[in-house]
């Protein structure tokens, strides 16, 4: 009788243990609760640098533009880059050396577009018939890919012994054309009126 109960538990303790192995088995393929869920980014920083330099080559091989920072602060959401003493150099052949500097600054993904704040200033180098020219704001956007430097913050221009302010600016390095918006104000040294002076649209 005894042998007879223990002959017919033994189905059921070995289907009893293929449930349990099946429920583990189960349990251990089940994706986790919150795993696959794609995490939105958040506007934290994921990356640091210090010292941070990068050049953009010319189709010969020299150096086209070149930014660099005191540090770097890389943000995963955006994209954006926080900069600290940026400066932001353009070498052209036959051109004098552009230098945008700033106490802080933006640089997108692609450094494409560098934003400069707080004590913003454009120096172009004296040569090959230009005087220096610097140009002071609070802000000013390096467009890289169109070689165009713009604000729309006050502006203060000196060109040689010339001294201009105006609400907005727009410099194209290519064409080396200044074009001055708004109230525009000042005085061009008479040495320099028959020259290529700044332009304000019509």
């Amino acid at each position: 009788m005894n042998q007879f109960r223990l002959t017919s538990l033994i189905p059921l303790v070995a289907m009893a243990a293929l449930a349990g192995i099946t429920w583990w088995l189960l349990q251990a393929t089940l994706p986790r609760q919150n795993e696959g869920v794609v995490r939105p980014k958040e506007h934290t920083p994921d990356y640091f640098a210090d010292n941070f330099s990068i050049s953009e080559l010319d189709q010969s091989g020299s150096t086209q533009y070149r930014l660099t920072a005191q540090s770097l602060i890389h943000y995963e959401d955006d994209e954006l880059s926080d900069l600290v003493k940026p400066a932001m150099r353009a070498f052209q052949p036959g051109k004098p050396i552009v230098t945008a500097t700033g106490d802080t600054g933006k640089v997108n993904g692609d450094a494409s577009i560098v934003d400069l704040y707080d004590n913003a200033r454009i120096l172009r180098a004296p040569g090959y018939g230009d005087p220096q020219m610097q140009a002071d704001s609070q802000h000013f956007r390096v467009l890289v890919n169109d070689d165009v430097i713009e604000t729309e913050k006050p502006v203060k221009l000196q060109r040689g012994m010339s001294v201009m302010t105006a609400s907005g600016m727009n410099y194209n390095n290519v064409t080396r054309v200044m074009q001055l918006f708004g109230n525009v104000k000042g005085s061009i040294a008479p040495s320099e009126a028959g020259g290529s002076s700044p332009k304000q649209p019509g």
